[in-house]
């Protein structure tokens, strides 16, 4: 019987798409993910001697290893499929070292997207596992395990335990923090402007505002003193059209996705944080069931830092969009993206696998969050494959009394690329007044009124997800595979918290930085950082042997090290605490932000004469059904969100309300009664629902996907959150089961035991009257 070959790759989902192309012949298992890593409870590197990597199978992983230590040992040729980055490389190096497979049969093969024609092409062209990208991984994965085993106890030591330092995430907090610092210490600075109401010196054709310029070039008003002196000027002088100036102006389209500008959209556009966004798009990339197709990979590999598209992928767009749009929506030849330098360009950009599959087609086999990540990518690229929007832009320009006055126009005229896409924004854009009377320079208008306004220049706004993210890519922090790792780590170690889409740091993360800054120069210089990434990719291309890299980096940190821990010997840095707006009930001091197993809450500063703690509260849209009250998300004590009235806990009965429910209000209202809308909790899409049971939409609660709730027997005790009180009675009736059938159990083994020393009596009893006998007839 012939040998078959095996195929390994890192997830059962992937396993299945791969496994359906490739046939009978192939046998295709998963490793789930690393079988191998530095051991967890030491440092895993010895520092002194050449930097000896002690890798160890990762625990939990010894069935999968057994199995496919059996598997490759009767293959014939065993094919490494994992992921086409660096990390991919080292898990196929792992493998191969962990499983003995020998070099004759070991075969690295790489998919940029898992199609059938990839799939087959890759298998029928395979290579060697490349040791300079293993290298580099390696080189990369020992510097964060020295930065962070090292650095790390002393954090917990000098300020307090499971804080962690790294050579990304530290920098990233540092990028946080120094922002906070920018809008403390920022000064408003006054400035005006003034608005004149302008119309045709003819009835009834047409009126317009524009806006101050200037003299000869812009001015600044910074004083009501100066805007008196303008207006003063032009308020009895005529007004006189000096310029207009009307032409088509082009607005290109976006370029494809790459890791970082995904994640960015998918924040702006769906709300999804990083590693949501990611782990999308990873069960997108490695095979998804579609009808009338089987498992398809649906988008190409989306840990990518080039915008280079393969000629197939632009000739396939090119085809559905002059079948589709027409000729008119395609520029007539395919639009090239330039990668910024210093990118790996290893992998083409993210992109549909194949453009004819639209979003809507697929829609019905997708999840919510599937089907929104997909449409995002596909309308993306399509539309970087478009003819350029067109718009007809008109400007005038008005003068009196020497100073000009602007005002602007723009419509589209040609929608282009933006019938399928329009690229988000981090700060709005500024809206188009309405379309300007067709005027003629030389032509007098008339002067309606004139309109100045005070404003104040604005700190700079806080990062989001989305903005902190495209500061690490600009300033070439990190790589795309580790911009959502970064970002969830340092919430997770509350060093930064999320204020609606806002990052704000906490005194915590302020004080480590602090003394990352003073103590550890170098790992959060964002230079020294950057640099460290260049070498890295040196270290993949060959250039740089990847223990050298180490022991230069090493060197320096040693001494940092060393002089941090005798600069700091016996000195404990206290942590501020984070003082809320919101007053103790029992004292009336303001309570502070602690961290407990369930996250984040208030408790008061008084604590041990004080004992009073509260949940974190957040306002949400909308307004109480039951008394017109603000609607607060609050956190039940088993860490469970719930939303009330703020009238909830109200000391004055005549306004106390008891509105709680599990389900989320939302901003829209019902058409037919006005009250706020709910939705069922949970991710993805859910459609909102009236609960104002006098509403001809009201929707039952037995219908919004929720199991029966508390009769009113049952009802939670007053405060407490809606069913919270159900739960602890369900946990008893469970225990009353099990301990009945425990006992019943006891009973059946009482009775079998019973049974048994009955019938062993019996046996005896029957041995010695047959022993007895022979001895009489003896």
């Amino acid at each position: 019987m012939a040998k078959s070959n095996l195929v390994i790759v890192e997830s059962p989902a992937k396993a299945k798409t791969i496994g359906k192309y490739l046939g009978p012949g192939y046998e295709v298992k998963a490793s789930m993910g690393h079988v191998r890593d530095l051991p967890k409870s030491k440092l895993g590197v010895d520092v002194e001697h050449g930097f000896h990597v002690d890798y160890q199978p990762i625990k939990g992983k010894e069935e999968v290893i057994s199995d496919l230590k059996k598997a490759a040992k009767k293959s014939e040729k065993v094919f490494l499929a994992t992921d086409p980055d660096r990390e991919g490389e080292a898990i196929s190096w792992h493998l191969k070292e962990m499983l003995g497979i020998p070099d004759d049969k070991t075969y690295r093969v790489t998919f940029n997207e898992i199609t059938k024609k990839v799939v087959n092409d890759s298998i029928a062209n395979p290579r060697a596992i490349d040791m300079d990208l293993v290298n580099a991984q390696q080189a990369r994965r020992v510097l964060d395990r020295i930065v962070g085993y090292q650095i790390s106890p002393l954090l917990w030591k000098k300020i307090r335990r499971g804080l962690s330092a790294g050579r990304v995430q530290s920098v990233a907090t540092r990028l946080v923090c120094e922002r906070e610092e920018e809008i403390k210490a920022f000064v408003p600075q006054e400035y005006w402007s003034i608005e004149a109401d302008l119309a045709r010196i003819a009835p009834n054709l047409g009126q317009f505002k524009a806006a101050f310029h200037g003299r000869e070039k812009k001015m600044e008003l910074h004083s009501k003193d100066e805007v008196d002196a303008v207006m003063a000027a032009v308020g009895q002088a005529p007004f006189a059209v000096t310029g207009v100036k009307r032409q088509d102006k082009l607005r290109n389209p976006a370029p494809p996705f790459i890791t970082s500008t995904l994640q960015q959209e998918a924040s702006r556009k769906l709300n999804m944080t990083p590693r949501r966004t990611m782990s999308i798009a990873q069960q997108l990339y490695e095979g998804v069931d579609i009808a009338g197709e089987g498992t398809v990979g649906l988008i190409t590999y989306m840990r990518t830092d080039s915008l280079r598209l393969s000629d197939e992928a632009t000739a396939a767009a090119r085809d559905f969009i002059l079948s589709r749009y027409g000729a008119n929506y395609y520029p007539g030849k395919p639009r090239v993206y330039k990668t910024k330098s210093g990118a790996q360009d290893a992998h083409e950009a993210i992109r549909p696998s194949n453009v004819n599959l639209t979003p809507e087609d697929v829609k019905k086999d997708l999840t919510a969050e599937q089907y929104k990540l997909y449409k995002l990518i596909w309308s993306r690229f399509l539309a970087c494959q478009m003819a350029s929007a067109i718009y007809d832009s008109v400007s005038i320009e008005v003068t009196s009394a020497g100073y000009t006055f602007r005002a602007t126009h723009s419509s589209l005229k040609f929608s282009g690329y933006t019938a399928v896409y329009v690229e988000g924004k981090d700060e709005e854009e500024e809206t188009f007044q309405s379309p300007l009377p067709d005027l003629k320079e030389g032509e007098t208008v008339e002067l309606k009124g004139l309109k100045p306004d005070q404003h104040f220049t604005q700190p700079p706004g806080r990062y989001t997800e989305a903005t902190l993210i495209k500061a690490l890519e600009e300033k070439g922090i990190g790589r795309p595979s580790t911009y959502a790792p970064t970002i969830s780590t340092i919430l997770d170690r509350e060093y930064v918290v999320k204020e609606g889409r806002a990052l704000r740091p906490t005194p915590l993360g302020e004080v480590v930085t602090g003394l990352m800054k003073d103590k550890f120069t170098d790992i959060v210089d964002t230079a020294f950082t950057a640099n460290m990434e260049e070498q890295l990719d040196e270290v993949e291309t060959g250039k740089v042997d990847w223990k050298s890299l180490l022991t230069q980096f090493y060197g320096g940190f040693e001494k940092e090290l060393k002089q941090a821990e005798a600069d700091l010997d016996g000195e404990r840095i206290k942590v501020p605490d984070e003082v809320s707006d919101v007053i103790c009930p029992k004292c009336g001091r303001n309570l502070v932000y602690k961290s407990g197993r369930f996250g984040r809450f208030l408790a008061c500063p008084g604590w041990p004469e004080c004992d009073h703690t509260q949940p974190i509260v957040v306002e949400m849209p909308g307004k109480c059904p039951k008394c017109g009250g603000k609607i607060l998300k609050k956190t039940s004590k088993r860490g469970f969100a719930y939303y009330g009235c703020e009238n909830n806990t109200n000391k004055d009965e005549a306004r106390k309300c008891d509105f709680m429910t599990w389900d989320v209000p939302v901003k829209e209202t019902c058409p037919s009664c006005g009250h706020t809308l709910f939705k069922k909790s949970g991710r993805g899409f859910k459609k909102p629902f009236c609960i104002n049971p006098e509403c001809p939409n009201f929707l039952p609660e037995d219908q919004r996907g929720y199991k029966k709730k508390t009769t009113a027997a049952e009802t939670p005790a007053e405060g407490a959150p809606p069913e919270e009180e159900k739960k602890p009675a369900a946990k008893k009736t469970a225990t009353k089961k099990t301990a009945a059938k425990t006992t019943t159990a006891k009973k059946t083994a009482t009775t079998k035991k019973a049974t048994t020393a009955k019938k062993t009596t019996a046996k005896k009893t029957a041995t010695k009257k047959a022993a007895a006998k022979t001895e009489s007839e003896s």
